[in-house]
């Protein structure tokens, strides 16, 4: 079968269709992935094929910290998802048998999938269905707003998603010469499965029929990588280091960060490695290591605490290593994977990026690795996590299809 997986955004929106992609590709289907040009290398490195959509995910991000207002935001956020549907199309009309879409540009998917006859599956990184259990991520409310509160903030999270594709959805509908109704929601797409543990998060019980929560989708190692000698040898010269890094998060910050950050290793005491990231972190001294991209189920292990942005991917990443976080969340899914850290009791509390400071986040790097409970609890869920097979549920559909 010929399958197309469809994504877009940062690293952490790509590199977990790596790992599902290859195995796929090992269960005998020819697999692309459709992803900005940016990512080509990641994509090929993993023996898949790249097909490229439209889009400089950290052109936006930084579009996004300079812009004046909400309107601004949003406009360039629209202007994106034009660019986006219309690179969706072109993957689309490559050929694929079947479209595997992650969730923000699944109402393009799903137009194109139904303009060229393909069916399309739901393949999503974050809970993407309202629920009386909790508020989605990226819900308004900043209190316990109760069960039918949380479904209603559920239902204007998911409308508002929408809102931001829905301009670039009827231009694709007109370009393919689909009618003006033609369902595009994602909602409306099944089955859908969600690549995150439900150990970390259980699957609600008012979801519908065909949604569901299959467990990580570990992204795949590039074919012969080796870890720097630097790298191995600074690892080896001490006790495990705290990682920290904060993935495609603030760019252009990386000369104020790199001082909170160096002064925050310095007050707690630890060995530090520090990835650059988008935002070009950096480190000095003897004990602190500077890297580009490692792969984290490679490093993680071999830490002694995780300090990130609490993104889906990286969240995941540190959850199967069994290390405890300190999260401090920027923006989107964060915070609500962030607050999941600190309720699993594998992170004390999370220090919003914009609290940030020296004294913060030493303070919590030093409580991260000396309490021994979030270590015990941090193994005890990996475990756990390490029994599942994610793409196990994905794979037995195809196979009825078949």
């Amino acid at each position: 079968m010929r399958i197309l997986i469809i994504t877009a955004g940062s690293r952490g929106d790509v590199a977990p269709f790596t790992g599902l992609g290859r195995r796929l590709l090992d269960a005998g289907h020819q697999v692309a992935l459709a992803a900005h040009a940016s990512f080509a290398p990641l994509v090929r490195g993993c023996g898949l094929e790249h097909r490229t959509v439209p889009g400089d995910p950290q052109a936006l991000i930084r579009g996004w910290a300079r812009a004046a207002s909400p309107a601004g935001r949003r406009a360039l956020t629209r202007a994106y998802a034009d660019g986006l549907a219309d690179g969706v199309a072109d993957a689309v009309a490559a050929g694929a048998d079947l479209l595997l879409t992650a969730h923000g540009p699944a109402p393009l998917s799903r137009t194109a999938g139904e303009a060229y006859g393909i069916p399309v599956l739901g393949t999503y990184l974050v809970p993407s269905f309202a629920t009386r259990s909790f508020p989605l991520p990226n819900a308004r409310g900043t209190e316990e707003p109760g069960p039918e509160g949380n479904l209603a903030e559920g239902r204007d999270v998911l409308r508002r998603a929408e809102n931001v594709v829905a301009g670039a959805v009827t231009r694709l509908r007109d370009r393919l010469g689909l009618p003006e109704d033609t369902p595009s929601a994602a909602a409306g797409i099944r089955p859908a499965f969600h690549g995150y543990s439900p150990l970390v998060l259980p699957r609600p019980d008012d979801w519908p029929a065909g949604v569901e929560v299959s467990g990580y989708w570990w992204p795949a190692r590039p074919d012969g990588w080796r870890p720097p000698a630097e790298l191995a040898d600074f690892l080896q010269a001490g006790p495990p280091p705290v990682f920290l890094g904060f993935g495609s998060m603030a760019p252009g910050e990386g000369e104020r960060l790199s001082a909170v950050v160096a002064e925050a290793v310095r007050r707690a005491g630890v060995r530090a490695v520090v990835q650059a990231g988008w935002a070009e972190l950096g480190g000095t001294g003897a004990d602190v290591l500077s890297i580009g991209d490692v792969p984290h189920d490679w490093l993680f292990p071999r830490t002694a605490a995780v300090v990130h942005h609490a993104g889906a991917g990286t969240t995941g990443a540190a959850l199967r290593a069994g290390v405890p976080a300190v999260p401090v969340p920027v923006m989107a899914d964060q915070p609500f994977w962030a607050a999941r850290l600190h309720h699993l009791g594998v992170a004390p509390r999370p220090v919003p990026f914009g609290d940030l400071t020296a004294r913060s986040l030493g303070d919590a790097i030093t409580a991260c690795v000396s309490e021994p409970s979030l270590r015990h609890r941090a193994a005890e869920l990996a475990r756990g996590i390490a029994a599942e097979d994610g793409a196990g549920p994905v794979l037995a559909h195809l196979a009825r299809l078949a």
